[in-house]
This record gives C-alpha cells, sequence and structure tokens, in this order.
C-alpha cells in the first residue's frame, strides 16, 4: 500500500476554479487591483456550501455592519444550533429569533424562508444549473430577500464569478476610496468603473472588500 497521503480539500475551503485566472486579468488591466491583490495573498472567496444557512446569514446582514451582524449571528445559533435547518428555526420560534437580536422583520423573513425550504417551495438542488438572474428571479420571490441578499447567494454560495452588487454600501465605499479620492460614487460611476473587470466582477469585488476589512466575511 502507498505510504504517502493526498491532503483531501474540503468544498468550502477550494479556491473557485477561476480564481488564479481572474486574478491575473484583474492585476494586468486595472492599477489598483495591481496594488490590492497581492495584499491579501493565500485567502479567497470560501462558500459554506449550504444553500438555507447561506441566506439566513445574508437576511441577517441586511442593512448592518459586518461587525453588527457577526453579533446577530452568533447569537442566533445559540438558539437554532451550530448548524442551523428550516426545521430547528421552526422550533425556535419568532420570540426565540427576536431574542437573539433579530428584528421583528428580520425574524418573519427567516421563518418565511423555513418554510421555503422546508415546504419545498424552492429548488436549491437547480439552482447551479440556472442562469444568475433566473436564480435571482426565484430567489426575490421569498419574503425578506430583495435583489442584494440575492446577489450575496450568487457570490458566497454558488461562486458565480461576475456578480456586481452595487446595492452593497461597502463596495461603494471601496471604490468611492480607491478611484473616486473619496468623492461619493453614484451607481452608475460604479458600473462604469467595473466594465474593466468584467467577467470578473465577484473577484474585484471580494478584493474592494479585503481594503475595507481584512477578515473574510462568510456566509
Amino acid at each position: 500500500m502507498p505510504t504517502s497521503t493526498t491532503a483531501v480539500v474540503k468544498p468550502e475551503l477550494a479556491k473557485p476554479h477561476y480564481w488564479d485566472d481572474a486574478i491575473s486579468q484583474l492585476m494586468r488591466r486595472d492599477r489598483i487591483m495591481k496594488k490590492l491583490i497581492p495584499k491579501h495573498p493565500d485567502i479567497w472567496l470560501k462558500t459554506r456550501g449550504n444553500p438555507f444557512v447561506t441566506l439566513a446569514r445574508s437576511i441577517v446582514g441586511q442593512q448592518i455592519s459586518v461587525k453588527a451582524a457577526d453579533s446577530v449571528w452568533n447569537k442566533f445559533l445559540l438558539e437554532c444550533g451550530k448548524r442551523p435547518t428550516p426545521a430547528s428555526v421552526q422550533t425556535a420560534g419568532l420570540e426565540r429569533l427576536r431574542a437573539a437580536g433579530l428584528s421583528g422583520r428580520k425574524a418573519e423573513y427567516i421563518l418565511d424562508l423555513s418554510t421555503h425550504f422546508s415546504n419545498k417551495l424552492v429548488s436549491p438542488q437547480k439552482w447551479a444549473s440556472m442562469e444568475d438572474e433566473a436564480v435571482i428571479t426565484e430567489l426575490t420571490a421569498i419574503r425578506g430577500i430583495g435583489r442584494w441578499t440575492a446577489e450575496m447567494f450568487l457570490i458566497f454560495n454558488l461562486q458565480r464569478p461576475d456578480v456586481l452588487p452595487l446595492d452593497d454600501v461597502g463596495l461603494l465605499k471601496a471604490i468611492s476610496l480607491h478611484y473616486f479620492s473619496g468623492e461619493p460614487v453614484s451607481r452608475f460611476e460604479a458600473r462604469e468603473v467595473a466594465q474593466g473587470w468584467q467577467p470578473w466582477c465577484t473577484v474585484a469585488t471580494w478584493y474592494l472588500w479585503r481594503s475595507l476589512d481584512p477578515i473574510p466575511v462568510e456566509y
């Protein structure tokens, strides 16, 4: 029998197959990317690989800071288990979710999400083979999931390479800081900057997030 073993990389830790090509092209094309990318070696976009958890965590993070979202999420896990499921969320119920720090509306959204999964009103097994906009359309039919949350799902769960979340405050802040000397930017201006990133907008966005917070958020 062979004496050596090959390390098995868990799927959630594996580098996206397009990552190296993407950073090579971005660094060639974009002076800001050429500066930012080398500051964050040996880290890349990772996924939990669990659609329900990714969406629940995205709902928790809506319109609050990363730090606040982490705090609420940790309390949420105390109520719903380290690996929350639709069933554990429904068992926790509205009051326990609110006790974890969720607003009443977010608690209702996560309960509605759990119902969609448990009653098979969504088809997560099909999402990997669907176009980005088709996934967004299905997800935004769920109460509490808007385009931003759907785009976070495309990035953090499906690891789609060319997502540009123009509703993301952090992305607009980073574009303002690095491309406009701190001046406020419009969605139109951000989209103009991002034209040079295609088809790797996800990767460019991820490094701009890192420029604001070096520790990656993992949905």
